[in-house]
């Protein structure tokens, strides 16, 4: 009764930041697969861009279990993940999905990203995820400078710093987490990136402050609702605020997303 309680008042606290937050589009938030609620403001987002069926990238997937793809699986989507760790099952012999075990640099991101094109017999991503706790805005711009140009981008920002503040860790390409401060990028430095090559910061996800959406300029005229100051745009650091949702993720869910069986262990 006592845990019940519990998560009926992180649920009411979450959906009170989303009703809260000065950004309309934040409110869409829902978790299926996602850390917290990125699932539902991209399913938001790619419904309004008319994008189905098409191709992710994920940099930084974890263990396969909890990610910001694998929602798109189950709406018909193919991908590439990239990641250090080891996945939690084999997916090798999945139709939709290339995994690559790496470890991503800002010097060999790109060549990831077409190997796993090629592999996916495709020329490009629709929407590109980069969650790598430390060398995010390096990685952004070594995509970006290579040419690629989805049509979101999903990236982690540290919320530590709320615009219009500057902060990002120096470049190395060795970095590993602390689990302190010093890691990634503030939103304000993400979005002046993204800037230099046409893309506005649209969201971020208002349950715990974690991701914020990147679309083409081109594309504003979809999101109508959405601030033009990044400071009502920007979600302050709640990352502890899901405690549990739902059942945990099962191995045959994940066979039927990936559309394969497990090998027997």
């Amino acid at each position: 009764m006592m845990k019940r309680q519990f998560d009926l008042q992180l649920s009411t606290a979450i959906k009170q930041r989303q009703q809260d937050h000065p950004n309309p589009l934040a409110r869409f938030g829902s978790k299926a697969f996602s850390q917290t609620d990125e699932d539902g403001i991209t399913l938001e987002i790619l419904r309004r861009l008319d994008l189905q069926n098409g191709t992710f990238a994920e940099f930084g997937v974890g263990d396969g279990f909890e990610n910001n793809t694998l929602a798109l699986l189950a709406a018909g989507w193919r991908g590439l993940w990239v990641g250090g760790q080891t996945l939690a099952y084999d997916p090798s012999g999945s139709p939709v999905l290339d995994f690559q075990q790496a470890w991503i640099t800002a010097e060999n991101v790109a060549t990831l990203l077409q190997n796993g094109l090629r592999n996916l017999k495709t020329e490009a991503a629709d929407l590109i995820s980069v969650d790598l706790d430390g060398n995010d805005l390096h990685i952004c711009r070594a995509l970006l400078e290579s040419g690629v140009t989805p049509s979101l981008f999903i990236v982690e920002y540290n919320a530590k710093f709320p615009p219009p503040l500057r902060f990002c860790i120096r470049y190395d390409a060795d970095h590993q987490w602390q689990r302190d401060d010093y890691h990634g990028a503030s939103l304000q430095s993400l979005a002046d990136l993204f800037a230099e090559f046409g893309y506005r910061c649209i969201c971020c996800n208002a349950a715990t402050g974690a991701n914020a959406f990147f679309v083409p300029e081109a594309q504003l005229h979809l999101f109508p609702e959405v601030p033009t100051d990044l400071r009502q745009i920007y979600s302050a650091p709640q990352y502890m605020l899901f405690h549990s949702y739902g059942h945990k993720t099962g191995l045959r869910t994940l066979e039927v997303l990936l559309q394969t069986r497990f090998p027997q262990a």
